[in-house]
């Protein structure tokens, strides 16, 4: 199963956690990032920040279509998640991934089988 990486995964690996770094390069060929996490990530950058732009350039980025706006905002209302994780949910769910994240307050895996906690620090 291809795997979609929550914005905190990137961002543990950019602040040096060596288990993020780790899960990164094990998961390689079968990461894929989304448009929700390619911004929360840059909001970290400045503009000089190029080669933490060419990994996020390495993953294939899926955007927001009109079926995945519509089923975040049901699971947004059903969950009363914060927008940006309503969208990481729709995708994963709409592609069939599994989404990887250290956010078990709103993605706990045993409620939510679609997410996955590569590791914790």
């Amino acid at each position: 199963m291809k795997i979609l990486l929550d914005s905190v995964i990137l961002i543990d690996h950019f602040n040096g956690i060596t288990a993020a770094t780790a899960y990164l390069r094990q998961t390689r060929g079968d990461a894929v990032i989304s448009v929700v996490t390619r911004a929360q990530v840059m909001t970290g950058f400045d503009e000089a920040a190029r080669e933490e732009t060419m990994l996020l350039d390495s993953y294939q980025l899926l955007e927001i279509s009109k079926p995945i706006a519509a089923l975040a905002a049901h699971l947004r209302r059903e969950h009363r998640w914060k927008l940006p994780d309503a969208f990481q949910a729709a995708l994963a769910r709409h592609h069939d991934l599994c989404l990887a994240t250290r956010n078990t307050r709103d993605f706990p895996p045993e409620t939510h089988g679609f997410a996955t906690v590569p590791y914790t620090i």
